[in-house]
């Protein structure tokens, strides 16, 4: 039977883990950052659209069960296969069934091969051409880093998610879900599970949900009810159940490299209690003793080098005293060792060999100067060894010579450190640096000439994503690119666009986030029309969410689309708050759509900073009244008591924020001068139709202090001064950016 032949639940027989497998979203624990509201994993099981993806994770967290989860959700065929078991003939049954059924019966068949990391390269490539030509959807699922233990081409065409060790909070669920669980679990059995015992199980499963089932199934099975029928699991059974912490650890896997690798860094950083935290870590796993002395002789070298010579020479002994002793008292050598080398002076001088190895890699071969040659065989034909300073006939056994080729003469590859020994001869090696090039720009010591003769991902929606993200003007692309600077998105992160209009950050966003989602929230029909016309060069499940509507409605317009709990990673805007009258109201309703600790960032044009159209001409031909009175009357709408919309500053910005609950809040600005075309359009933009009646716009401020015929002179006087022409506006731009606590 495979592991997804009862769709309606495992079996009594089975273990508690197998029968307590959630079967849709809603009972899946865990994992928020793939499978959470809005990320595309969630929508894409949700929809039924999936493509092929590969799981990558710890063992006991998830992968399996969220296969399962799939198979429950999806209208696919589903099939099965365990890498450790099936071959290449069982792949071509699988594939010659899913053809057929394609070509017969139109329906698609999803493939999960569980740890296809067991898989060699023939086997793997003997899937990929089914994967390409869509015949299946391939959902593979593996412990190992899936770039470096499964095939390029298949990485090439899957999305990768990493999933994650479960936290503490969820393993509690999952245990308290096995109690109440009354089909598949324990419901049904009166159980005392202590708080203390529960969290013995969770602490010591390590965020493996198997682990914390388990240990649970063996409490409970073993203890006998007490007089009321009570199973009563306390503490002292938990520990019992679960005695020793399963600490994930393979030899050969993504854990074997990491650990080591954080064992080395702390080396490198000298730091000793971290070095002997990660040495504890991998000798408590079982790591080969061998491998990490082995490891420790390179750092040595590489890391400690002429700072300490003396440090090869201990590691190298406590080496051959744990080879004599062996474990368990060897572990005293392993630990000398790493705390030698941890309290070490550090040098990486070394890399002096790898500097000049590049060299000599990259460039053409150079002739060894004729004066270090050998004398030995062609001094009388050729030359060989002519000019050659003997250092020891000279005082100190040193004299200024060049003994590098003609065409690197001058160039260092050592740079001394100033830790330990090191420093004590970097003074030195300068002092003869410096002589050498003294002598080499006197001709002392060269070469002497020798005597030539002596009888070789993106798809096409991200290259669509790139064309769009780069045609922009230069100002507007600085603007994206500094409010998108250091957001820390991750690729499964769900951004928000509080005023997408034409794109501008959505496009980019699209681009940082490609595993998670983009909701971009236009203020009317037609921006939201025209951002899904232009997104619909992209698949389906890469389209951002376009919403319709005000910033203080999002809470509404997240329930009307049937995703009210949504919360996102980050929230972005340009001049999103323009046209909004109530900053503050607005503000706090989108901190009420981020996720604790989201940041949001803001790039404000603000108009009391900006551009007056009054300084764009020469107002002399009005006469002094009417000029006053038009600077007074633009003038006006920027003070205290003016119009709303214009009057507003960066510091009331910042306490809106501040109301709104934003923490570790921060202001820049930009200003910024464009050149702009006074058109027919912009100037009827400005002026409207004589007598109009918008206070906000620019001749509807005049009307309430300048008559219609002062208008229609101002009017006149723009018209034959700027029409046509190039004029440079003026823009102040605050950038404020606020987290989320």
């Amino acid at each position: 039977m495979t592991l997804f032949a009862e769709r309606e639940g495992p079996g009594k027989h089975e273990p508690l883990a197998a029968r307590l497998r959630p079967r849709t979203l809603d009972e899946y624990v865990g994992q928020e950052h793939i499978v959470g509201p809005g990320r595309l994993l969630r929508r894409a099981i949700l929809a039924d659209q999936l493509s092929s993806l590969i799981l990558y994770g710890p063992p006991g967290t998830g992968k399996t069960t969220l296969a399962m989860v799939i198979a429950h959700s999806t209208r696919s065929h589903f099939e099965t296969l365990n890498a450790v078991l099936a071959g290449v003939a069982d792949l071509r049954r699988v594939t010659a069934e899913a053809a057929q059924r394609r070509q017969k019966q139109g329906q698609r068949t999803t493939l999960f091969v569980d740890e296809v990391h067991r898989w060699n390269k023939a086997q793997q490539d003997a899937l990929l051409p089914w994967v390409e030509n869509g015949t299946v959807i391939l959902i593979g699922a593996t412990t190992e880093n899936p770039y470096f233990s499964v095939n390029r081409p298949l990485v090439s065409r899957s999305h990768i998610f990493q999933l994650l060790p479960l936290g503490e909070d969820d393993l509690r669920r999952v245990a308290l879900r096995a109690l109440a669980d009354e089909e598949r679990g324990y419901g049904k059995l009166k159980v005392d599970l202590r708080p203390e015992a529960l969290d013995h199980l969770v602490d010591v499963a390590n965020g493996d949900a198997r682990g914390v089932l388990n240990s649970l199934e063996l409490a409970v099975e073993t203890t006998a009810p007490n007089a009321e029928g009570v199973i009563v699991v306390d503490l002292a059974v938990a520990e019992e159940s679960i005695q020793r912490r399963a600490v994930l650890y393979d030899k050969e896997g993504d854990i074997h490299y990491d650990t080591i690798s954080a064992f080395i860094k702390s080396l490198r950083g000298s730091d000793p209690d971290a070095a002997m935290y990660w040495l504890a870590r991998m000798v408590y796993a079982g790591e080969d003793p061998l491998f990490i002395l082995r490891r420790m002789l390179i750092f040595a070298g590489e890391d400690v080098g002429l700072a300490d010579p003396n440090a090869i020479r201990v590691v190298e002994a406590c080496a051959a005293t744990f080879d004599r002793v062996g474990l368990p008292e060897g572990r005293f050598h392993l630990t000398e060792a790493a705390l030698y080398l941890a309290t070490a002076p550090k040098s990486n001088s070394a890399f002096a060999f790898f500097d000049a190895l590049s060299v000599v890699e990259g460039e053409r071969t150079a002739n060894v100067p004729s004066h270090l040659k050998d004398e030995s065989r062609d001094r009388e034909g050729f030359g060989h060894g002519e000019g050659y300073l003997y250092p020891h006939a000279y005082r100190d056994h040193w004299v200024a010579q060049q003994y590098l080729p003609v065409g690197l003469q001058g160039r260092v590859f050592y740079q001394p450190g100033e830790q330990g020994y090191e420093r004590g001869i970097a003074e030195e090696v300068t002092r003869r640096r410096e002589a050498q090039l003294a002598a080499m720009m006197e001709g002392v010591g060269l070469a002497s000439g020798e005597a030539l003769t002596a009888g070789p991902r993106f798809g096409e929606h991200n290259r669509w994503l790139q064309r769009t993200i780069s045609g922009v003007s230069e100002h507007l692309a600085a603007t994206r690119d500094r409010l998108l600077s250091d957001l820390n998105l991750d690729r499964h992160s769900v951004a928000l666009d509080l005023n997408a209009a034409t794109g501008l950050l959505t496009w980019e966003l699209l681009r940082r986030v490609p595993e998670g989602g983009v909701y971009a929230l236009a203020r009317d029909a037609r921006a939201a029309e025209g951002l899904r016309q232009q997104a619909a060069a992209l698949p389906e499940l890469r389209r951002p969410v376009v919403l319709q509507g005000e910033a203080r409605s999002l809470t509404d317009l997240l329930r009307a689309m049937g995703e009210p709990d949504l919360r996102f990673d980050a929230a972005v805007g340009r001049n999103a708050l323009a046209r909004v009258a109530d900053k503050g109201a607005a503000l706090g309703t989108i901190a009420a759509v981020l996720r604790p600790g989201a940041a949001l960032r803001l790039a404000e044009s603000v108009p009391q900073r900006g551009q007056r159209l009054y300084r764009l001409v020469d107002l002399s031909p009005l006469g002094q009244d009417l000029a006053e009175r038009l600077v007074a009357a633009e003038e006006s709408a920027y003070v205290p008591d003016g119009e709303p919309s214009l009057r507003w500053t960066a510091n009331e910005l910042l306490a809106w924020l501040a109301a709104a609950g934003f923490a570790d809040l921060q202001l820049g600005w930009v200003e910024q001068t464009a050149e702009l075309q006074a058109s027919v359009e912009l100037l009827e933009r400005w002026f409207g139709e004589p007598g109009s009646k918008d206070e906000l716009s620019y001749v509807g401020r005049l009307g309430g202090r300048l008559s219609a015929e002062d208008i229609v002179a101002v009017r006149q006087l723009f018209a034959a001064r700027l029409l046509n022409q190039s004029v440079p506006w003026h823009t102040a731009v605050a950038f404020v950016s606020g987290r989320r606590p």
